[in-house]
């Protein structure tokens, strides 16, 4: 038998490596700190080498390493070496790019006052060099800036202006923003209010300043013949004893600037006579409905309704008419009103007059043109006021004008001119006028 033997030669093939992956990024975010996923796609391999620079891991044999942490911006490199049992091994290496985070911090401080014009500094604090800035300045100057700590900023325009930074990584960007006030500019205003017994502007006069200066915080007064002459108050007093055109200089001051205003006050010589014009007095009726009242004081300057009688009152004069036929009519004394159909007076003081200076039998010769011509108090001064019976006698209203004289208890001279009986039912009065010291 003869044996034949066939015989096969084959060579083994080795299996070859496509080394691949993808990276992505966790949330889209590729602001440190980052987190990527990397996923293998390698073919053909049975191990594996990571190389992750700049990551919290660097190394990873894993065939799929999971998630990667970077706290670090830059450009960093992700490497992969694979290989198998066939002692075959492929490379591959990708780059990723991650930005810095972005947290911004900056501050805007007022240089000096929020008085206009305002200088702005910026501080800005926010941490990374590869950042870029865009700053606006809403009504600044400059408007806008792309430094990362501009110039200072000047603000002239009254009102809030909003300071705004956009920081970009060329990835994301992110914006904040502050607000800064600006106050207005220096503006020095006063007026004043005349001392209540010193409203006619006879001396002495004093006033009261009343400032109204704008983003002012010191001030200095000038009083030309004034006392004081000078004053840093805000609000001082000052009294004018010459009469005369007087001038008033505030000089209103901030950290920024100075800036001054000239008004004049003109004060008169001291007629030592108070005027009043066009006084309505009430019969009994009209007073007692608070109608129209029949008291009358100098001091408070104004006539008197039965219920504005008060321990204050400070009555001087009180008319007595029984009704609108003014058949009896006469001015009595303050502190004989409860005698008189009145209720009493509290504090009353005694008042003198002279009802009919015709039959008073005193020797006083006052007119009607005398009591229009006095414009000072020179001719009450040498009237001697002297109650009779026949002087303090009621009248009608047959006569008119009248003149009637008085004498307050703190020995102030005065004069009535009743001009009007005037007829109106319960609610009739007399129009008249008085002149009277300010000071006996």
């Amino acid at each position: 038998m003869t044996l034949v033997f066939f015989s096969s030669c084959y060579e083994e093939t080795a299996i070859t490596i496509q080394s691949d992956f993808e990276v992505s990024f966790i949330n889209e975010d590729k602001s440190v700190p980052v987190r990527i996923r990397v996923k293998n796609k390698t073919k053909g391999a049975d191990e594996y080498e990571w190389s992750f620079d700049g990551a919290e891991v660097t190394s990873s044999k894993d065939e799929n390493p999971g998630v990667i942490k970077y706290t670090k911006a830059g450009d960093f490199k992700i490497r992969l070496k694979a290989t198998n049992v066939d002692g075959e091994e492929n490379s591959v290496e990708k780059q990723i790019t991650l930005h810095e985070a972005i947290a911004i911090d900056f501050s805007a401080e007022i240089i000096g006052s929020d008085f206009s014009p305002v200088t702005i500094k910026i501080a800005n604090a926010t941490i990374g060099d590869s950042l870029t800035y865009l700053w606006e300045f809403e009504q600044g100057t400059p408007s806008t800036s792309t430094d990362k700590n501009p110039e200072n900023i000047l603000f002239t325009a009254v009102g809030e202006h909003t300071i705004k930074v956009t920081v970009s990584n060329d990835f994301e960007s992110f914006a904040s923003e502050r607000k800064v006030t600006v106050l207005p500019k220096l503006v020095p205003d006063f007026d004043w209010e005349v001392d209540f017994f010193d409203d006619d502007y006879q001396v002495p006069v004093t006033i009261q300043l009343n400032n109204n200066s704008v983003s002012a915080t010191s001030y200095e007064w000038s009083f030309e013949n004034g006392v004081p002459v000078n004053s840093n108050e805000e609000n001082p007093t000052v009294t004018f004893t010459t009469p005369g055109i007087h001038r008033i200089i505030l000089k209103a001051s901030n950290d920024k600037e100075t800036r001054q205003l000239i008004k004049t006050i003109e004060v008169f010589p001291n007629k030592n006579l108070r005027v009043f014009e066009e006084v309505k007095l009430g019969v009994n009726a009209a007073h007692n409905s608070n109608v129209i009242g029949a008291f009358f004081s100098s001091e408070l300057r104004k006539v008197v309704t039965a219920n504005e009688v008060t321990n204050e009152s400070k009555v001087d004069v009180a008319f007595l008419s029984l009704n609108n036929t003014f058949s009896f009519n006469k001015f009595i004394s303050p502190n004989e009103a409860n005698s008189n159909g009145f209720s009493a007076i509290p504090n009353a003081t005694k008042t003198k007059f002279i009802n009919n200076l015709e039959n008073c039998g005193c020797g006083i010769s006052f007119t009607s043109d005398d009591f229009d011509v006095m414009e000072n108090d020179t001719p009450l001064q040498t009237i001697n006021i002297v109650e009779t019976p026949n002087g303090l006698l009621h009248f009608n209203n047959n006569l008119v004008p009248r003149i009637v004289l008085f004498q307050t208890e703190d020995g102030r001279k005065g004069a009535i001119k009743i001009k009007e009986f005037v007829d109106d039912g319960v609610n009739s009065f007399i129009r008249c006028d008085i002149k009277i010291q300010k000071l006996p």
